[in-house]
């Protein structure tokens, strides 16, 4: 093992759930899940320098906001691939570069705790397997294992079943967050006042969709995000991010990404995305939107 650490760099995107259907809570507490998640061209950064001492930074507009201690998903992956590794390893510093607004059903966490065990494993332990790294990941959240893949997938049972999405076109997307917090914990217990009967089911699925207005029509006719409507009702700037996208012609598709507070809108086309992003921004400088490919 290396006396000093490489510096590193590695991308952590934005996680969308383009559909999540959920069951109500098994005996542990936890609740069954389908969801069809892709991945976006926006997210964080973390990066690895060598140190004096182990350190752990943020930065960005975001970063202010990020925990500094092990309530932090990066640092609790840094310590779990310590306990993987069972000896001494050498100092490092870890920095996020937190672009993602937080509690904002991206993933944002889990994005970022997987590209720190990618870099950790680059750094320290190449041989390391992808099994034992996603087993790493899966043990610091339910959507660890598919935010470490960070490509499109189907999710089952708690979020750690994955299989192959189906094949998707260029699907050009805006997201827009309000500014407000959503904590998946207090969305998950609103919905459990009324469960969706259909549960976690998941909708039989197309072997592939060759347009986004063909995907968007699949998915506003199979699927839907069951936590978008308590989601809203704590948190009623969702449902004004809603009914704004619903109401702009671009928009193929309009929803809620996990437990919130993101919405995103499907669009036909790059162009499109983008000029209902550039007057979504100029009508609400007080939202975050970004436009991005999901893939």
């Amino acid at each position: 093992m290396s006396h000093e650490i490489m510096r590193l760099s590695a991308f952590a995107p934005a996680k969308v759930n383009l559909f999540l259907h959920v069951g109500g809570p098994d005996g542990e507490g936890y609740h069954p899940i389908s969801s069809l998640m892709v991945f976006a061209d926006v997210g964080d950064r973390v990066n690895l320098q060598p140190a004096d001492a182990p350190a752990f930074e943020t930065s960005g507009p975001f970063g202010d906001q990020i925990p500094a201690g092990g309530d932090n998903l990066v640092v609790r992956a840094g310590q779990a691939f310590h306990r993987r590794l069972g000896g001494p390893v050498p100092p490092y510093r870890l920095i996020l570069e937190k672009h993602l607004p937080i509690a904002a059903g991206l993933g944002g966490g889990s994005s970022d705790a997987g590209a720190a065990l990618k870099l950790l494993r680059d750094a320290l332990a190449p041989a390391l397997s992808d099994d034992d790294l996603e087993a790493l990941a899966a043990s610091l959240g339910a959507d660890g294992a598919a935010c470490l893949r960070a490509r499109a997938l189907i999710a089952e049972g708690r979020g750690e079943r994955l299989s192959p999405a189906p094949r998707l076109p260029e699907l050009n997307a805006v997201l827009v967050n309000p500014g407000a917090p959503s904590p998946t914990g207090a969305v998950y217990r609103a919905y459990d006042a009324g469960v969706h009967p259909d549960g976690a089911a998941m909708p039989p699925m197309p072997d592939h969709l060759e347009s986004a207005e063909e995907a968007a029509a699949w998915l506003a006719f199979a699927t839907r995000n069951d936590l978008e409507a308590p989601a809203v009702r704590l948190e009623p700037h969702i449902g004004e991010v809603l009914d704004v996208l619903r109401g702009e012609p671009e928009s193929l598709l309009v929803r809620m990404s996990g437990s919130g507070a993101t919405c995103f809108a499907l669009c036909a086309s790059d162009i499109e995305a983008e000029g209902l992003a550039e007057r979504l921004e100029t009508m609400r400088p007080d939202w975050w939107v970004r436009r991005c490919r999901l893939s």
